[in-house]
C-alpha cells in the first residue's frame, strides 16, 4: 500500500512541477490540498505529501489551514540563483568536455536537437524544457558526485531559472555552441562559453522582465 500511495505522491508532485516550471499555475496561486485531490482524482494524503516536495524544492510556500501557494521569486532569490550557478556552470561545461561518453553526448544532441525544433515552432514550453534538461545532461557528463549532490537539492528552482526567457532561438543557438565545445573536447572553450551564456542569460532574462 505505501508504495502505491508513494507513486501517488511522487505523479501528484511531478504534475504539480510542471504546471508551476510551465506558467500554468503562476506565483501567488493558492494550491488547496481538497480542490487539488478532486482535480486529481486522489485523497488528500498523496496531494500533501506532493506539497512536502515541493516546499523543499523551493517551488511553493505552505500556508497554514490546508493550503499552499506558488513561490513567488523575489529579486533577491534570482540574485542568489545566479550567483550559484555563475560558482558552479563553468566548472560543470568544462567537466563536461574532459569526461563525457559516447553515449552522454548522443542524450546530450538529442536534447538539444528536441529544443532547436520546438524553438523553430515557436513551441515555448518544450524548448524551454528541453533547455532545462540540456543543462542537467551536462551536469552528469561532469561525472562529479558531489557536484551532482550540490545540484539535486537545487534543480526545480534552477529549472525554473532556466525557463525565465523568450527568445527560444537565441538560447537553442547558444546550447549548439557549448554542445560542440563539449563534443571537441574544448574544457578551454566550453568552461568559457558557459560563462557567456550566462551573461547572455541574465541579459534576456532581464529584457523579458523589462528589467534595466
Amino acid at each position: 500500500m505505501s508504495d502505491v500511495r508513494e507513486s501517488e505522491a511522487e505523479r501528484v508532485a511531478r504534475r504539480l512541477r510542471d504546471e508551476i516550471l510551465d506558467g500554468v499555475r503562476r506565483p501567488g496561486e493558492r494550491l488547496v490540498e481538497r480542490e487539488l485531490a478532486a482535480g486529481l482524482e486522489v485523497s488528500r494524503v498523496p496531494v500533501r505529501e506532493a506539497l512536502k516536495v515541493l516546499v523543499a524544492e523551493g517551488l511553493i510556500t505552505l500556508r497554514p489551514r490546508s493550503w499552499a501557494v506558488v513561490r513567488t521569486f523575489t529579486d533577491s532569490d534570482i540574485a542568489d540563483l545566479s550567483e550559484v550557478r555563475a560558482a558552479f556552470e563553468p566548472l560543470t561545461f568544462r567537466l563536461a568536455a574532459e569526461r563525457r561518453t559516447r553515449e552522454g553526448l548522443d542524450r546530450l544532441r538529442r536534447t538539444l536537437d528536441g529544443q532547436l525544433a520546438a524553438a523553430r515552432t515557436g513551441d515555448a514550453v518544450v524548448a524551454r524544457r528541453k533547455a532545462a534538461d540540456f543543462h542537467e545532461i551536462v551536469t552528469e557528463l561532469a561525472s562529479n558526485e558531489l557536484l551532482i549532490e550540490i545540484e539535486r537539492p537545487l534543480r526545480s528552482r534552477m529549472r525554473w531559472l532556466l525557463t525565465q526567457h523568450d527568445d527560444l532561438k537565441a538560447v537553442a543557438e547558444q546550447h549548439m555552441e557549448l554542445y560542440a565545445a563539449i563534443a571537441n573536447r574544448d574544457a578551454d572553450l566550453a568552461e568559457h562559453m558557459a560563462s557567456e551564456h550566462l551573461a547572455q542569460s541574465q541579459s534576456l532574462f532581464r529584457d523579458s522582465r523589462g528589467m534595466p
